[in-house]
């Protein structure tokens, strides 16, 4: 007598033909009923292959389609043309994402479907395996209790890099983003230097500080790159790690060394942005970036939502948490860094032959702002 049950085998089996083959053969020396004690299966199976079964041959064995010949909710033209439309603009989105932010009425299993048949399904590429998923851990924190930092290079995204030479674009992106909401602040520059990561640091601050946030036991946490810590040979703090200290309730953290999941938050958002804007926009200038920069921004901010955090937006999780605090938090725009920082440097200077503290990368576009006065 077979050990296991019929539909347990064919469950874990990677040709099933052959099983029902071996049932049908016991069924015409043995008989039905002994074929389906045999089996551990019921006679009604046995004698449903048995009559289809072809002998000499595995013909009628196979599993038959039980789709209906006719259904009453196929796929028309043009649900399946705006399927197509939707995914060739962001290829980057997934089934569940369209469905639910364009309110299509085909199932997500019907839109891969379309997508694979025209071959627009893409596997995603994946950095690193999650070890541990740390989310009910971080629903428990406080609004604005630790804001990852973090920089990501813009050179190496294939899509935007005839753009960047074209045009002059930045180079690097400075990201913040708030672990609770998932609240994303950008800026640009065209490289990593300790004066644009403090001048990043003081502008986040003071937008914070000026929609009602207030910091206790709240932490910026970065790497160890030089941007941030400055030179590993230093005896004393940083510029950037000043003036963070320098705020009440305040400090800067940085992660143990090649511990890069703790900035997992952060560098999640580098991966969507690159997705979602970088390989996606074309831009005609240094203004018009900007400008496609701030609406994504905006977007994110406030209408794009998050299947992580029960499909809900950083301003949403925002307001949830804290209504006293102005709308206007989630409205900064992305900035050129090193722009501002040459105009302040700019509004300091004085008459004669002044050197400039800061290592600085000078660009086509700022050429004519670091002269002699």
């Amino acid at each position: 007598m077979c050990p296991l049950a019929y539909y347990t085998v064919l469950r874990q089996s990677k040709e099933p033909t052959y099983l029902r083959l071996e049932m049908v053969r016991y069924a015409k020396a043995q008989g039905i009923k002994p074929a389906a004690r045999y089996f551990h299966t019921t006679v009604r199976t046995v004698r449903k292959w048995l009559r289809r079964w072809q002998p000499g041959s595995l013909v009628g064995l196979q599993e038959l389609s039980r789709a209906p010949l006719q259904p009453h909710h196929g796929i028309t033209a043009k649900q399946r043309n705006q399927a197509l439309e939707l995914k060739r603009q962001l290829p980057s989105w997934g089934a569940a994402r369209i469905k639910r932010d364009h309110g299509l009425s085909l199932s997500e299993r019907a839109l891969r479907r379309i997508w694979r048949e025209a071959g627009l399904l893409r596997r995603k590429r994946r950095k690193h395996q999650t070890k541990q998923n740390l989310r009910a851990i971080k629903r428990e924190w406080r609004l604005f209790e630790q804001t990852c930092i973090d920089t990501k290079d813009l050179k190496d995204i294939p899509e935007l890099w005839p753009q960047i030479q074209r045009l002059h674009l930045p180079l690097v992106q400075y990201t913040a983003r708030e672990v609770v909401s998932g609240w994303q602040f950008v800026a640009y520059a065209q490289e990593r230097t300790l004066a644009y990561s403090k001048l990043f640091a003081e502008i986040i601050i003071d937008h914070l500080r000026s929609c009602g946030v207030r910091f206790k036991d709240s932490r910026f946490q970065t790497d160890n790159g030089s941007e941030f810590i400055g030179s590993w040979q230093a005896k004393s703090d940083s510029a950037f790690t000043q003036t963070i200290a320098e705020v009440r309730g305040l400090a800067h953290h940085t992660i143990p060394p090649r511990a890069h999941r703790w900035q997992a938050d952060v560098e999640t958002v580098h991966r969507l942005i690159e997705d979602e804007f970088y390989e996606v926009e074309q831009f005609s200038s240094r203004p018009n970036f900007l400008a496609k920069a701030s609406t994504y921004n905006l977007w994110f901010n406030v209408a794009r939502k998050n299947s992580y955090k029960e499909n809900q937006t950083p301003w949403e999780i925002i307001h949830a948490r804290e209504p006293r605090l102005s709308p206007r938090i989630v409205t900064l725009s992305p900035l050129f860094l090193d722009t501002l920082f040459m105009q302040k440097l700019d509004s300091k200077l004085k008459w004669g032959y002044d050197l400039i503290p800061y290592p600085y990368f000078v660009t086509p576009a700022l050429a004519g702002t670091a002269r002699k006065r």
